[in-house]
């Protein structure tokens, strides 16, 4: 345990004489604060005027079939309250100080393999080994945190995202392997993979995909226009993975678009019906051909940054990606 603050491995900007020094991370100006799904700017009582504060970035793999997505909330338990107790048992800081942000908010029963968050904290850590280590052991083994980096104060998990890619799985055969029963959705239908080549390349560019969102619990309204940079279709065997890349998604929008490719792909309407839904931009128009596709099948694999929002600042300690076990031979005495 390092000295100060209770948490693990630290250097010390802490206190020196009862007080936080001064520190090229030091801030009077408003904090960001998580609630819900709003970002508000928060000034900073006297007592926290020229706090310093380190910013670390997270890369988290979960298994999303147990967790109610990844957006704050006790119960039923998501993937961010879960990783947020984590953290506030290392580190032992409230809530509200560690802003903890996740890049995308991964739907009930989604999984990731390349999640991405962020967190602060008033202290600087020697090592990144030790938390990490010590955030593993809290987490449930279906969530790992594959990564551990700093950050430059610049850094937003989310709002400085370029791009995120998902892949959606198909397994495309009459009988399901049952050990991807829980990643793969099962299609009985043989599906005409060129048709669904040829209408996911309609997805690829600039539109309007509010007849791809779905009513959400948010209250704010986002930007239904969004950027699809790629959108492939995939056949490695039995196994049918569709890979879309895009600036973001709207509520359900993956699962959506890729309902509609299914029905496609099962020639039960036309590709041309792709062009003629994003018009109506109107989700009634896709419910008469297409509901959500399962959740189990998606994963969101990467989140995508500008370079200079992954530099790391100076002076912070080695990224950690995890450490191996040795084990230290016994030297028996002889006799």
């Amino acid at each position: 345990m390092g000295s100060g603050g209770g948490a693990l491995g630290l250097s010390s900007p802490l206190f020196a004489n009862g007080h936080l020094s001064s520190s090229s991370n030091s801030t009077s100006l408003p904090l960001p604060v998580e609630d819900g799904n709003h970002l508000a700017m928060v000034k900073p009582s006297s007592s926290v005027v020229n706090l310093p504060h380190y910013k670390w970035r997270l890369l988290i793999a979960y298994d999303g079939t147990r967790y109610a997505g990844w957006q704050f909330q006790v119960s039923p338990p998501t993937i961010q309250c879960i990783v947020e107790k984590a953290l506030i048992q290392i580190t032992k800081l409230e809530r509200e100080c560690l802003h903890f942000v996740g890049a995308s908010r991964t739907d009930t029963g989604v999984h990731a393999w390349g999640q991405v968050a962020h967190f602060i904290t008033p202290f600087n850590y020697d090592s990144l080994e030790t938390i990490h280590a010590a955030l593993n052991g809290l987490l449930p083994s279906d969530i790992r945190v594959r990564e551990i980096s700093a950050a430059t104060p610049e850094f937003h998990a989310r709002f400085s995202a370029k791009s995120k890619v998902y892949h959606y799985k198909i397994y495309n055969d009459t009988i399901m392997d049952p050990f991807q029963r829980h990643y793969v959705y099962h299609s009985v239908y043989k599906l005409n993979t060129a048709a669904m080549r040829e209408a996911a390349k309609m997805f690829i560019g600039k539109h309007d995909f509010s007849a791809f969102v779905n009513a959400s619990r948010n209250d704010r309204v986002p930007d239904p226009v969004k950027t699809i940079f790629r959108f492939d279709v995939i056949e490695m065997g039995p196994l049918i993975q569709l890979e879309v890349e895009g600036s973001g998604f709207l509520y359900r929008q993956v699962r959506n678009m890729v309902a509609l490719l299914i029905q496609i792909g099962k020639d039960a309407i036309p590709t041309e019906i792709v062009p003629k839904i994003l018009a109506t931009l109107d989700r009634r128009e896709l419910a008469k051909y297409a509901l959500s596709a399962p959740p189990h099948g998606l994963c969101l694999v990467s989140v995508k940054y500008n370079q200079e929002h992954l530099l790391l600042p100076s002076d912070c300690p080695t990224t950690s990606f995890g450490r191996h076990h040795t084990i230290t031979k016994c030297k028996l005495p002889f006799y």
